[in-house]
């Protein structure tokens, strides 16, 4: 078998650039919140293929409904063939969305994809065209993804013309000095002077910001940014694709706030690793749009619906949100400790919702002046010791983990010891 070198030599000549590869490990087998490279170097695994193993690499149950469909069907079209997979899982999440009324779902591969069909149903279901997103977000690589997206580097620069009638409000951080009730003032301003709110057909939000840092929206001014849509008949889309299935404690994070959204963007753990994503939103914007209007040859694939149904199965039977809770409980308590520690670098603002958790590494304790470099040498650190980790955040100095909840206890406290470990190192 090859070496990870020998393969980076051959992925440098035969792939193109512009998709990144955060680590120079080459992945041969995984087994829940445990990696093996093609050398067989074990490694544990705080990243869960960027939120998408919430329910573990390779669960049982998933792999026994992944096979049971694959003997059977593999692909023909949902809109050639359909098949029953498709509607329980629809049925399923419609039941389980925190949707006001009856809800309706439809089937995509990716994120990007659904984040594309929910704008394309919110400016089909109001007659409007303009969107309003905020800083920091993270919607996707498309083009209306991107344009969505408050991050130039890497995922706007160079690319050219997005596409218009996007608007951008400051996300509420209140550790970089803005709360909900300035964004709600933004908000304001941006009627006055922009854009009038009836030709705004959606704003999309992030509960708890992704690629952005992990940041969680705070619940009143989620709940106040709920009753300024229904004033001006403006659809809210939540985008749960990173943090969405359990990995919050709730199935879907917006629920904390007791706030019901028009509809819901999903994708990531919805199918323990399979390529599958979502919307679910209030039938009556569902069915908007004409048939023939929505889908995608891939959409809504047979294997990967199984799938999900099975991850839904595993989430209630091995109560996946319950843990969730003690899993995000016991990192912040850990990450907290060593906070505190002045043999580490100085960590600030650790944070986040359920086992949805990030923290900061600062220059200087108590401050929040972002060292982004010492960041990339603690994930270096880390890779060698056997952790993956990945950054996130607009300055680079994030650190997120989105280990398995399924994580054994045991893999767990090794992987923090070395989390430590590998502070020490860089501090």
């Amino acid at each position: 078998m090859p070496t990870n070198a020998e393969l980076w030599e051959r992925r440098k000549n035969a792939v193109a650039r512009g998709v990144n590869t955060a680590h120079p490990v080459f992945a041969a087998r995984a087994e829940n919140a445990e990696i093996w490279d093609v050398e067989g170097k074990r490694y544990i695994d705080f990243v869960g293929g960027i939120g998408v193993q919430n329910t573990g690499h390779r669960h049982p149950k998933v792999m026994k409904a992944i096979a049971a469909q694959a003997a059977n069907v593999l692909h023909t079209a949902y809109q050639v063939n359909a098949y029953e997979s498709y509607i329980v899982l629809a049925e399923k999440l419609n039941a389980l969305a925190p949707i006001e009324g009856p809800a309706k779902t439809i089937l995509f591969t990716t994120g990007a994809e659904a984040v594309e069909n929910a704008v394309k149903i919110a400016r089909y279901a109001t007659k409007r065209s303009a969107v309003i997103s905020f800083s920091g977000a993270f919607h996707g690589r498309t083009f209306m993804g991107m344009a969505l997206t408050g991050k130039v580097v890497p995922y706007k620069a160079g690319f050219g013309t997005m596409p218009g009638e996007i608007y951008r409000l400051p996300f509420p951080i209140e550790s970089h000095g803005v709360t909900g009730g300035h964004a709600i003032e933004a908000l304001e301003w941006l009627f006055k002077t922009e854009i009038e709110p009836a030709r705004v057909a959606a704003i999309i939000i992030e509960p708890v910001q992704g690629e952005g840092g992990f940041n969680v929206a705070p619940f009143d001014f989620l709940r106040r940014l709920r009753g300024v849509c229904d004033e001006h008949g403006v659809l809210l889309i939540a985008d749960e694709i990173q943090s969405g299935f359990a990995r919050t404690g709730k199935l879907f994070a917006i629920e904390h706030s007791g706030v019901k959204p028009d509809l819901i963007a999903t994708a990531k753990s919805l199918a323990g690793g399979m390529p599958l994503s979502g919307v679910i939103g209030r039938a009556t914007i569902m069915d908007a749009p004409e048939p023939g209007g929505l889908g995608g040859t891939y959409s809504g694939n047979p294997v990967a619906c199984a799938a999900a149904i099975a991850v839904l199965e595993v989430i209630k039977e091995e109560r996946i949100l319950d843990k969730s809770i003690e899993l995000g409980e016991a990192l912040k308590k850990r990450l907290r400790e060593m906070a505190l520690r002045n043999d580490l670098p100085p960590m600030d603002d650790i944070r986040g919702l359920g086992a949805m958790i990030a923290f900061d590494i600062v220059k200087t304790r108590g401050r929040h002046e972002p060292d982004a470099d010492r960041t990339k040498r603690l994930t270096t650190e880390a890779l060698n010791r056997g952790l993956i980790l990945l950054t996130c955040g607009l300055y680079g100095n994030g650190v997120r983990i989105l280990v398995p909840i399924t994580v054994e206890p045991r893999v767990l406290e090794e992987g923090l010891n070395i989390l430590e470990d590998s502070l020490k190192a860089v501090a």
